[in-house]
């Protein structure tokens, strides 16, 4: 095949020119997290919770937090499917939902800011990093207990707002890559990990398990390419079933086995001790290991999207 031939099936390829597009524009603009549409969304997302979630029983809370969930995701995936065939070009549709759902920019930029603040012992502004984007407490955080976080963060971060948002554009297209990032934004904003998100969170975490469990198993096993592959199997097959979900178990222990890191332990939500198994390795996460983290996740993201890229030619040209 002549490089005309195949630069002829890569412009053919709409979807493979949306996907590397949106990288592009990403790479140059990336959205600022501060005015992202999922700020929006999670603030929505509290403010009916704060409504709705008030039955003690938990069956009642249950349905409270399934009809919630159904309320804020058919009527958004009923207006992109109506809006879609408006649209002047289905490709810069599609462009548009991708560059809204992926994001890696702000996490390189935090794990930059981060690093710079553990290396020089800084908790206050590590903490001030880390709590606009997560659920947990970290008031009482130690330098050992941010390092575990911010790789925690980094490490899901990655996964969710790239691998698995790309995985699901590949299958259902802008749509069901920026509804995927929605869906996760809501199951953190009701984390039943906080007492007053449990049990009215367990339905959207549950559908955020069943997307995720492909792609970020997937991407595990990528990162389990390499050095120390059968150590990195060994804790899979130790550790990944004490974790609650199925998809960042993997991916978890994946990066602490092969970085030797201790993640994982008890956490606080508000004020709350919440026991969470240890995964990984023995090593307490520093500076330097976070640095090592974000290399490595980002070299195992650069080769998922070329492969991504070489499945989407092969399926769509027949390659």
């Amino acid at each position: 095949m002549n490089v005309e031939t195949l630069f002829n099936q890569l412009y053919s390829n709409g979807a493979l020119l949306v996907l590397w597009g949106a990288l592009l524009f990403h790479l140059i603009l990336p959205f600022p997290r501060e005015a992202h549409p999922a700020i929006l969304w999670h603030k929505f997302a509290e403010q009916l919770a704060d409504k709705v979630n008030t039955n003690s029983s938990y069956s009642q809370s249950m349905l409270s937090g399934t009809l919630a969930m159904l309320l804020m995701t058919l009527p958004m995936l009923a207006l992109l499917i109506a809006l879609k065939p408006l649209v002047w070009q289905a490709q810069l549709f599609d462009l548009a939902l991708l560059l809204l759902a992926i994001d890696w920019r702000n996490t390189d930029k935090f794990t930059n800011q981060f690093v710079q603040a553990l290396a020089r012992e800084d908790k206050e502004h590590a903490k001030m990093l880390l709590t606009p984007i997560v659920n947990r407490s970290t008031r009482s955080l130690s330098l050992m207990g941010l390092g575990k976080a911010g790789a925690e963060t980094l490490i899901m971060s990655y996964g969710r707002n790239v691998v698995a948002v790309l995985f699901w554009y590949a299958l259902a297209g802008g749509i069901g890559a920026f509804l995927y990032r929605m869906t996760v934004e809501l199951a953190r904003a009701w984390s039943p990990s906080r007492k007053r998100f449990s049990p009215f969170g367990l339905p959207v975490i549950r559908l955020v398990a069943i997307l995720d469990y492909v792609p970020l198993r997937f991407f595990a096993l990528m990162i389990a390419i390499g050095g120390r592959t059968r150590e990195v199997f060994a804790l899979l097959k130790s550790q990944a079933n004490t974790w609650p979900l199925p998809g960042p178990a993997w991916l978890l222990v994946s990066v602490g086995a092969k970085q030797q890191l201790s993640l994982g332990g008890p956490a606080m939500y508000d004020g709350s001790k919440a026991i969470r198994s240890k995964l990984g390795g023995r090593i307490a996460p520093s500076a330097i290991h976070i640095a090592q983290v974000q290399r490595l996740l980002a070299w195992r993201m650069f080769a998922w999207i070329v492969l991504q890229s070489v499945i989407m030619v092969a399926i769509y040209q027949g390659i």
